[in-house]
């Protein structure tokens, strides 16, 4: 799968990151954190490509950045994704390529 061109990028995204609180009972509270604004292109994962990612519903590009994991999610207005795996394709840290699945808000 060819890496999407710059331009291609056009779609905002929010990286949202875990707090965890203690809720007084033992357990702990999740909530997020809106992050930085990051710009990507999507793509809604068919077929063998399916199968192979899993959990994953779609593929999301954006421009590398450290630090993103499986513990993070991405927002896209009112859709959330929650991030299943995230990986450099080519190793050179240009782009990074996260497998999300969809999740209700």
């Amino acid at each position: 799968m060819p890496t999407p061109s710059i331009g291609a990028r056009r779609r905002p995204f929010v990286l949202e990151t875990p707090l965890e609180t203690p809720d007084g009972f033992g357990g702990v509270v999740r909530r997020f954190e809106a992050g930085p604004q990051l710009w990507g292109a999507i793509e809604t994962l068919t077929g063998r490509r399916l199968r192979v990612a899993g959990q994953a519903t779609h593929q999301v590009t954006l421009r590398w950045r450290e630090g993103v994991d499986e513990r993070m999610r991405l927002a896209s207005g009112p859709r959330r994704f929650r991030i299943r795996a995230a990986d450099d394709p080519d190793g050179r840290r240009r782009d990074l390529v996260c497998l999300v699945e969809e999740i209700a808000p």
